[in-house]
């Protein structure tokens, strides 16, 4: 059984989220929650409270062991881009994407050994 948790439309690039995200991809939740506490990256605030929410969600909805449980699948996948003009030389006008992202998380329990 697993547990998921969405963010969409972050305002982070897909880019720069994934190096956050590869980060904690199979690890136990305790050693995730701490690998995001001390990387020096904006992302990692978003990651984890997508963290937060999954181990939350196993929790309440599937009565699973917070102490088992681990990182079974996280991605980044790509959300809406913000078209913005920036003004050039001869009345001319540059489009700024400005990128967003949705960043899932899928949280399960270990097996018992």
């Amino acid at each position: 059984m697993e547990a998921r948790a969405t963010a969409k439309t972050i305002r982070i690039t897909p880019r720069k989220a994934r190096l956050v995200v590869d980060l904690i991809r199979n690890k136990d939740v305790a050693e995730a929650k701490a690998i995001l506490k001390f990387t020096n990256k904006q992302a990692c605030e978003a990651v984890s409270k997508v963290l937060n929410s999954a181990c939350a969600n196993a929790e309440h909805n599937y009565n699973m062991d917070v102490n088992n449980l681990y990182v079974k699948a996280t991605y980044v996948t790509d959300g809406i881009r913000m078209k913005r003009m920036l003004p050039r030389a001869k009345g001319r006008g540059d489009v700024i994407l400005k990128r967003t992202c949705h960043i899932t998380v899928i949280v399960a329990e270990r097996e018992s050994k």
